[in-house]
């Protein structure tokens, strides 16, 4: 397990003087600052902050993302396009190098259509089918044996999470997620997120429920808003079913839709919304970590200060493309008041106690 470095007060004072921003830039002397715990009191706001999120990768940009020491990254497939395994890794290395804190690097890797590392025949000598195509041919035997080769190749990269398994139950082949579920009823897709949330973790790989509350037969929320007018019951009786086994079987995270869902709150996003949250942790009793979808897909824009109500709904993380405009707010809105200390606290708590067990 990769150590977590102590920030001591006296050493952010430091990194104040030299950054102007309580942030220092340079990996610190391993042998003299690391430990086995750091205490969160002992911390920035601008280290919490950082720690708030989950950014795209930007090769131009990393010195300046690392700079903030984000939570993690996420890596999609222009940053292992034409890229052999070694340059992956020295990729990979280069970022948790100037992480002062483990870093989790993850990336969508679900089969199918969404394949960002496999689609690069120099890192897997096959590009994954989708879950529910190697289901179809050899049922769970085959996905679980999928998977553990997946997770070996992830892992050898210096890959420590992947945003999976997709946890929406789809059977009618015109939904827009119907391509990236298992396609199967809820009962045979909460087997199949349990069984796949424990490949994961039995090979170091932390693993993302996704997308709660169920995406169901909505349409894609890159482009546009989703509104989903199903009754709580319908959730309660199939969506929540997968998300409960995989929350069982010990999910790292789970990843929230930004669907607008009636039944739970008829004016926001569940990304954005408390009370999506509240149920998340309230009713599904989850106490991992809980993360927005990217908060750059057009269903979140148009709402006034998206990253403090983000922060506000109970996401631990949010993942995000524009860094430097999502940090900025977030930093501002704690100095302000429009944020809890307390909640980021609580939070960057949770993330710095998960990622102790990230390689």
């Amino acid at each position: 397990m990769k150590k977590i470095i102590e920030i001591g007060a006296s050493m952010l004072a430091a990194a104040a003087l030299m950054t102007g921003c309580g942030v220092n830039t340079a990996r610190n002397d391993a042998d003299s600052a690391q430990t086995d715990e750091i205490s969160v009191k002992d911390m920035s706001l601008e280290e919490k902050a950082g720690q708030l999120f989950m950014v795209r990768c930007d090769a131009e940009s990393m010195d300046k993302i690392m700079e903030k020491q984000p939570g993690g990254i996420i890596m999609f497939g222009a940053d292992f396009q034409n890229l052999s395994e070694n340059e992956v890794k020295d990729k990979i290395n280069t970022y948790k190098d100037k992480s002062r804190l483990p870093l989790a690097v993850a990336v969508d890797e679900e089969g199918g259509t969404v394949v960002r590392v496999s689609s690069n025949p120099a890192l897997s000598d096959e590009k994954f089918k989708s879950p529910q195509e190697y289901y179809n041919e050899g049922g769970m035997e085959l996905v679980l044996e999928k998977e553990d080769k997946k997770c070996r190749m992830l892992k050898k990269l210096g890959i420590n999470m992947n945003l999976a398994p997709v946890a929406d139950v789809s059977v009618n082949e015109a939904d827009f997620i119907y391509k990236r579920s298992l396609g199967r009823s809820a009962e045979e897709t909460s087997q199949y997120v349990a069984a796949v949330v424990e490949e994961m973790d039995d090979n170091d790989i932390a693993s993302c429920l996704k997308h709660f509350p169920g995406y169901g037969s909505n349409a894609d929320t890159h482009t546009g808003t989703a509104v989903d007018e199903r009754g709580m019951r319908s959730f309660e009786q199939s969506d929540f079913l997968p998300f409960m086994k995989g929350i069982e079987a010990g999910a790292d995270a789970v990843l929230v839709s930004h669907n607008i869902v009636k039944c739970m709150d008829g004016e926001n996003p569940a990304s954005i919304s408390p009370a999506v949250h509240e149920i998340l942790r309230n009713k599904l009793k989850f106490d991992g970590i809980v993360m927005t979808d990217d908060m750059s897909m057009q269903a979140a824009a148009g709402y006034d200060e998206p990253y403090i109500r983000a922060v506000n709904a109970g996401n631990d993380m949010m993942i995000v493309t524009d860094f430097d405009t999502a940090y900025t707010e977030v930093l501002n809105g704690i100095r302000e008041g429009k944020i809890s200390e307390e909640t980021v606290n609580k939070a960057v708590e949770r993330i710095l106690d998960w990622k102790e067990d990230l390689d």
